[in-house]
């Protein structure tokens, strides 16, 4: 159903970016750079954070972490990862397959503007071996996203 999700996002949003199935899990950092032969920088991991009682979802490099100052300046509490039960229910997406596309539910997009350092970066599509290869601001436009700088790299 993630999958399925995502591919039809994208026919109906962007006919022009295809979705890539790997034979093999791309759900880690690492393992999606091996995969789609980019640096681990390039991949565009997608958290899911509970702020309040909403959820949020916040699109950052592959090699990035979240910036405890920085985050509680913009959003006026500490992060709290979603737990791994709650991420699926939240965004009809399995931990390693979390994207801004397809979601289960409407949540706020955000991308963190370490994503500018590249022309092209690679966010997951909905499975643990699926992705596209996207541009951040493409990602922005497409799913409404707010840019934040939230992250230490």
């Amino acid at each position: 159903m993630s999958l399925a999700s995502v591919k039809q996002f994208f026919s109906e949003h962007a006919p022009d970016i295809d979705v890539i199935e790997l034979a093999q899990s791309t759900a880690t950092v690492e393992l999606a750079a091996k995969g789609h032969g980019v640096e681990p920088a390039q991949i565009a991991k997608t958290l899911a954070l509970k702020v309040g009682d909403d959820v949020i979802l916040i699109v950052t490099r592959g090699d990035a972490r979240l910036d405890n100052k920085k985050y509680k300046a913009r959003f006026g509490t500490k992060a709290r990862m979603l737990g791994f039960d709650e991420v699926e229910a939240e965004t009809g997406h399995p931990v390693g397959g979390v994207c801004p596309f397809g979601l289960a539910k409407p949540h706020s997009v955000y991308c963190d503007e370490s994503l500018k350092a590249y022309d092209v970066v690679v966010p997951a599509a909905g499975a643990t071996n699926a992705a596209v290869h996207i541009s951040p601001a493409r990602i922005a436009e497409l799913t409404g996203a707010e840019w934040v700088d939230v992250s230490a790299t």
